[in-house]
């Protein structure tokens, strides 16, 4: 007879649950927390129209003007939460929908087979390649939800090459946030920040391009060292016995000869791509300008392999009704958002922050500024929102306590872009859901990552204080 007293064996509970609990604890503390609120003025930042916290203006707001949230409201939370985050979660939608249906033309099936062919066992070399193509995408142009739709591809990729799921995840992840981190030319977070800190816009470039190649020196070396690990051991994969929505195995790559109709396809990608990106960068293209593109490619693509309009509508929809949970877990935790701005107590949350750093011993200021920085993006997941609330007054902390203005933006730029692949709150959730990645799962691999990357950002900004960056 077994023994009563045997321990059960502990379940992570879903990352819905995690991030639902998440919410739950800021419903709490929307009562516990006083809430207040900087004034704002509008000020024109880089040729847009933004409102812009003024130092030294919090103050405190009485919590029957504001509105903590109770029993019903902490779930209505989740709906409001869905209803604010509905833009991105049609941007997951029709980026899985579109690319399950590039996919499933056969196109990537035959031109990664011939691509997998060719380098043999050299196709670790691709890890590389791709993460400084994402990392630059990052780094130069803020690109972040532009290569939602590339998940799945990466992906399938990592997989169809003998890895898992969290191998081809880890490789667009790392190498678009990471480049976010390392932003060099980033027009949302070091150009909002410079202006708003009048800081010369996109001075100090050099130095961020070191930092940008020593961080993505790092993530990549781990990456490939996890490869080099499933390699050896296929049972060491943290996603080991799951099976991904994104998966095609190497084999299946055999039946499939690249074809003229494969090409046209492959080419009907890289015309939208350019299309998006001068979209982006020239006219002021948005979500709705990213999503009508890339219905319209898809289209084209089914067109090229002569489908019918009904398996066009039939492969498109199944393949979007595989993120439905990623899409409810973003719902979910934009509501933690919906619930500390019903209670105003982001400002506070701020202040108080920012208070931390006037006492600081200046040898350690800019350390407590990247720290403050990484905790202020759990509550404003937005580069820019971010920079336009913080930096005026980290721009008056840094000349009182003897750190240069550059420093601390600096220290926003890191503290914003390595967070966003971390904090619940972040762009993680939306990732996550695209890749079918749990986020316990992620945590498991990225941890260690995240730790070392925060090191090696404290060592940069130490040196960028002793050289009078």
């Amino acid at each position: 007879m077994e023994s009563v007293n045997k321990k059960r064996k502990f379940n992570m509970p879903d990352t819905l649950i995690i991030v639902a609990a998440v919410v739950l604890i800021m419903a709490i503390l929307s009562w516990v927390i006083p809430s207040g609120t900087y004034d704002y003025q509008d000020q024109d930042v880089n040729g847009r129209i933004r409102s812009v916290a003024i130092d030294g203006t919090y103050h405190e707001v009485d919590k029957s003007e504001v509105s903590p949230t109770g029993f019903l409201g902490l779930f209505a939370a989740f709906y409001r939460g869905c209803v604010d985050a509905a833009d991105i979660i049609f941007v997951i939608l029709c980026c899985c929908g579109t690319f399950g249906v590039m996919v499933k033309t056969g196109a990537f099936h035959s031109g990664i087979g011939s691509l997998l062919k060719r380098l043999g066992n050299k196709g670790l070399i691709l890890v590389p390649i791709l993460m400084i193509i994402f990392g630059l995408g990052g780094s130069i142009f803020g690109m972040a939800s532009e290569f939602y739709g590339f998940y799945p591809l990466i992906i399938g990729l990592g997989i169809a090459m003998g890895y898992d799921a969290m191998f081809g995840f880890a490789v667009i992840a790392c190498g678009e946030f990471v480049g976010f981190m390392g932003a060099t030319l980033n027009p949302y977070t070091v150009g909002v920040a410079q202006n708003v800190s009048q800081v010369e816009l996109y001075s100090g470039t050099w130095y961020r391009a070191i930092c940008l190649v020593v961080f993505m020196t790092i993530t990549i070396v781990y990456v490939i060292r996890y490869a080099k690990k499933l390699s050896r051991d296929p049972k060491s994969s943290v996603v080991y016995g799951e099976k991904s929505i994104h998966e095609f195995a190497e084999g299946d790559l055999d039946s499939y000869e690249f074809t003229t109709s494969d090409l046209l396809v492959i080419i009907d990608i890289a015309v939208t791509l350019v299309i998006l990106m001068l979209g982006l960068m020239k006219w002021g293209w948005d979500y709705p300008q990213l999503c009508g593109l890339f219905l319209i490619m898809s289209m084209v693509g089914a067109g090229i392999k002569k489908w019918s309009p009904n398996k066009w509508c039939a492969e498109f929809i199944d393949s979007a009704k595989t993120v439905v949970w990623g899409c409810i877990l973003t719902g979910v935790a934009k509501g933690i958002v919906v619930v500390m701005k019903d209670a105003m107590i982001m400002d506070t949350v701020i202040f108080h922050l920012s208070n931390l750093l006037k006492n600081a011993p200046s040898g350690i200021s800019a350390q407590l500024m990247l720290i403050v920085q990484t905790l202020i993006n759990f509550f404003i997941p937005s580069g820019s929102g971010q920079a336009v609330a913080t930096m005026p007054i980290m721009a008056q902390l840094a000349d009182i306590i003897g750190v240069t203005r550059q420093t601390a933006v600096l220290a926003f730029q890191f503290g914003d872009g390595l967070s966003n692949i971390f904090w619940p709150t972040a762009d993680i959730v939306i990732i996550c859901g695209l890749g079918g990645i749990k986020l316990e799962k992620w945590y498991k691999w990225f941890t260690p990552l995240f730790l070392m990357l925060l090191g090696a950002q404290m060592i940069m900004l130490e040196i960028a204080v002793l050289i009078g960056y």
